[in-house]
Parts: C-alpha cells; structure tokens; sequence
C-alpha cells in the first residue's frame, strides 16, 4: 500500500501463481502467504473448487494436513460476488476452475486486490490444465515448485497417474499418483507404449 498525492492509501492489485505437479508444496505456500497476510491484519478471503473434498469439503488442506478456511466455489464468478472489501484472496486448485478464471483475477487486481492462485500447471499427460497457461501468462509473479521423482530423485517434471483411467480429473493422492521427472517419465510411457 502506498499513499497517493492526498495522503489517501492505496492498495497495489497483482496476481501470484505457484505452480508444479503434485507433491511439490503449491498449497502449503499458497497457505504460507495467506497466513502472513492475516498476521498482517489484511482482510484475507480463500475460495477452492466445489469438487475438491479430498481432505476437507470446506478448508483449503495441504497433503501434511496444514489447512486454512475456505469458501468452496462452481466457478470463477462466484469470486467477485463474495470477495468484497477484501485485501487478498486466495484460490487453490485453480486447474480445477472454468476459463473465465483469468478475467476475474484481473478484474481483483485492478481493483488493487492481491491475488494468490495454486494450481497443477499440467495434467497426468503433460499437457497445460485448465486456466493455469492464461494464469501464469498474466500473473506479476509465477513461482514454480517442484516434487521429487519417485524413481530416482531428481525434480519432478509432471504428476504421473499410476492408476488406468483417460479422465482429465480424477482426484486423488499417493494411490492414484506419482510424481516424476522428464526422464522417468519418457521412460514409462516408452514401457507403456512397447509391444509385449
């Protein structure tokens, strides 16, 4: 915050991302930021996709069961109707939320809302999920985290799913998912994709 020529405060607006696969700590830090900003005594609203009831159908819930509340959501334009008079919102597994994402986050900074956002930035193949891209192209700050590879230590590259199915989503954890890097990746997939 900064006082303008008036002496009056005023709020500067940017968005966050924290990126990477699965296992990398995206809601830890997510949480993290969002604690430090109500210690700060700012006024602090935290939404999650309505589908996400892993942990918890209402707290944001990192994998070490740190969690923090939150206002579950359908889409992105439930954001602006409940984040009135707030100085920072929060908003975990944005993978998970429509594509007019963006839009809003942009609309909440220029209103000088500071905006942290934590999402998967691929799915299980590899490709760019959900509104991530956009976010990440238009963010003031994109951190990327990383797991490690399962197989041999390395930083994780993407979140490969170990159970059959082609659905995009499927929530899940350790039984449903590993993280891998490039490597170990290319390799299982030449496994999977060599005659027997």
């Amino acid at each position: 915050m900064n006082n303008n020529i008036n002496g009056e405060i005023r709020r500067h607006g940017r968005i966050e991302v924290v990126c990477g696969s699965m296992f990398s700590g995206k809601t830890e830090e997510l949480i993290r930021r969002l604690r430090r900003a109500q210690f700060a005594k700012q006024r602090v609203e935290i939404f999650k996709p309505a589908i996400d009831v892993r942990y918890s159908e209402e707290d944001v819930v990192s994998h070490d069961q740190n969690h923090i509340p939150s206002t579950p959501i359908e889409s992105s334009a439930s954001i602006l109707l409940l984040s009135s008079n707030i100085d920072v919102v929060g908003i975990d597994e944005a993978q998970f939320l429509d594509a007019g994402l963006p839009d809003v986050c942009n609309e909440l900074a220029n209103r000088g809302v500071r905006v942290i956002i934590a999402g998967l930035d691929m799915d299980f193949r590899g490709a760019p999920f959900g509104p991530m891209p956009a976010l990440c192209a238009i963010a003031d700050d994109v951190t990327k985290v990383h797991a490690i590879c399962v197989r041999c230590g390395a930083l994780a590259y993407v979140s490969h799913r170990i159970v059959a199915g082609d659905r995009r989503i499927l929530l899940g954890e350790t039984q449903e998912y590993e993280p891998l890097c490039r490597e170990c990746y290319q390799k299982v997939l030449e496994e999977k994709n060599s005659p027997e």
